[in-house]
């Protein structure tokens, strides 16, 4: 019997929305930083800048950073952590990587860059003392795998930082979802020539859990003192968890 999955409101084989995130992706990967700028009104550098603050990553740390696609959070954590530290820039999605890696080098960073799957990550135990992953957790089919891994890879003492849209507050919600399901897809058709795959990014963030479910799911993972932050009335927020 194959097992079922989300991808976005339609109900797909694991396999296939494997597939489908990938072609998401692959279709985007070029235009991906304008148009978050464009979607989200540039706050998604802000909320980026929040969570790097939060990661507090000093000179030697060694950092993982997951579906880090165009390498925001890999380019600072590598300044932070210095000659003496580790930073891998990772992503499941090879047109992604390809664009972070380019980026890195372009600003003399010397960092490396993995393609994996954040459900069976090639690291050791123990090895990092940060991991990271920002908007990407929404699209991997089992979570819960994900982030047991996450913890798995941390060294007693790391901390894990997620960062991903999330339930906005109860007042916003009708004009959120007009902006999501009718202006979103539209800038995509105009700004990246791809309609369906922002109306997939709209649906996928409906169908991620909320704040609270995610804490839990942390919680469940192995990981302990969990709290978020909702940034911007709850369109996006942060989870971190510590490994003990």
């Amino acid at each position: 019997m194959t097992n079922t999955t989300h991808f976005g409101y339609k109900t797909v084989a694991e396999d296939d929305k494997v597939r489908e995130v990938a072609k998401v992706f692959h279709s985007v990967a070029a235009k991906y930083d304008i148009m978050n700028d464009v979607m989200s009104g540039g706050l998604h550098r802000l909320w980026k800048t929040f969570t790097i603050a939060n990661a507090a990553v000093r000179p030697g740390f060694k950092c993982l950073d997951i579906a880090g696609g165009t390498g925001d959070l890999a380019k600072v954590f590598a300044k932070q952590a210095g000659p003496t530290g580790e930073v891998w820039l990772t992503d499941i999605n090879e047109s992604m990587l390809r664009v972070g890696r380019d980026r890195l080098l372009n600003r003399g960073l010397l960092t490396p860059t993995l393609l994996c799957d954040a459900e069976k990550l090639p690291f050791p135990d123990n090895y990092f003392d940060r991991v990271s992953v920002a908007f990407g957790l929404r699209n991997m089919t089992h979570k819960d795998q994900a982030l047991a891994e996450m913890r798995r890879v941390l060294k007693p003492g790391g901390k894990l930082l997620v960062l991903e849209f999330s339930k906005v507050a109860a007042p916003l919600q009708k004009p959120y979802d007009i902006y999501s399901f009718k202006v979103l897809p539209w800038m995509g058709q105009k700004i990246a020539g791809d309609a369906e795959s922002y109306r997939y990014l709209a649906e996928s963030i409906r169908m991620h859990p909320d704040q609270d479910t995610l804490k839990t799911m942390m919680e469940e993972a192995g990981l302990e003192r969990v709290t978020y932050y909702n940034l911007t009335a709850g369109v996006a927020a942060l989870h971190t968890g510590i490994k003990l």
